[in-house]
């Protein structure tokens, strides 16, 4: 294949573009070029294979000199200037082998003389060819530069992405913290053992947030992170609240995003009132995993709970980040309930 574009194509480009120019001249003179004398008909063949394998030539140190100095990079732009450059080294060759070429053979009828029709075809033809000729041999050179484009692109997407889903995550680890040691001080004056073990429970909540760094967790892993949390807020909760906790066994291996379910919990707990229900439920559901807290509100409307606490909103962003269109959540107050719900496809 290499030897036949090395040696055997700039040949048969010489000679394409050698009919072809014939062809339309001799339809348009209505002439017969085999007719003609032998030797007119060799010479413009030859000249034709000697254009063909130096614009071949040309075009191949062309593209080395582009590639070298100028970065691949898919736009219109740089198609035009390659493209421009290629055309004007091809209309220099051709005028410089063709039109002399054209004169020296009918010089004998009208010597120093060329006629439009042959400038116009001398010039027409092997542009064209040389314009399809860049088409075909830079389309691989383009198609890469393309996708180089492309995984730039979706690198330069990607990092943003995390960029932000880590600025999501250190925004809340503060917001956790608070919440978490504000349940401790109030345990501190009545409870000092129950402070204590608060603490190591807390550790262990902490533990979780900061070193474990999978992209994805086992739902079950969450489930006993939700467990935990949910029993640390017991111990600044009110007697009177009524917790329902229920948990689908078929939860264990299903992989979620780690932290999306708290602060669900974490606003019950927060805005709970009224009759204190409270009612965190888990469950599969046609290859959803269905994840719904519903907890009793005061009279009064707290202004978070209109506008969104800073939990919620990290939520909300983070689900756009990492399940886009593979997520619902419905967040509203139905009467003397606020219920929260978020579903998640898994599968």
């Amino acid at each position: 294949m290499k030897f036949f574009k090395k040696y055997i194509f700039p040949g048969l480009y010489g000679l394409l573009v050698y009919f072809t120019v014939r062809l339309l001249h001799d339809t348009d003179v209505r002439e017969r070029f085999w007719e003609r004398q032998f030797y007119i008909n060799a010479v413009e063949i030859s000249c034709s294979i000697f254009v063909g394998y130096t614009a071949i030539y040309l075009f191949q140190k062309l593209f080395n000199y582009f590639n070298r100095h100028w970065p691949l990079q898919l736009n219109y732009k740089g198609i035009v200037r390659e493209l421009a450059i290629l055309v004007a080294v091809d209309l220099i060759l051709v005028n410089i082998v063709f039109v002399p070429m054209d004169i020296t053979l009918h010089r004998d009828w009208n010597p120093f003389w060329i006629s439009w029709a042959d400038i116009a075809d001398i010039n027409m033809i092997p542009t064209l060819y040389a314009i399809v000729y860049y088409g075909i041999a830079r389309s691989s050179i383009w198609l890469h530069a393309y996708v180089d484009n492309k995984l730039q692109l979706e690198k330069v997407t990607n990092e943003h992405l995390e960029t932000e889903l880590k600025f999501l995550k250190a925004q809340y680890h503060p917001h956790f913290l608070f919440n978490a040691l504000n349940t401790i001080y109030f345990q501190m004056d009545d409870d000092l053992q129950g402070a204590k073990n608060s603490i190591e429970k807390f550790s262990e909540l902490l533990r979780y947030q900061l070193y474990d760094q999978q992209l994805q967790v086992e739902v079950i892993n969450e489930i006993e992170y939700l467990q935990s949390f949910i029993d640390l807020q017991k111990i600044r909760s009110s007697d009177r609240l009524n917790l329902k906790i229920s948990f689908d066994r078929q939860l264990h291996s299903q992989l979620v995003y780690p932290l999306l379910f708290l602060p669900l919990v974490e606003n019950a707990f927060k805005f709970i009132g009224g009759h204190y229900n409270l009612t965190v439920d888990a469950k599969l559901d046609n290859g959803q995993i269905i994840f719904r807290v519903e907890n009793s509100v005061p009279d009064f409307e707290p202004p978070i709970i209109r506008k969104g606490g800073i939990g919620i909103e990290n939520l909300k962003r983070r689900l756009d980040l990492l399940y886009p269109q593979k997520h619902s959540l419905l967040i509203e107050k139905q009467q003397e309930t606020f219920v929260a719900e978020l579903k998640l496809d898994y599968e």
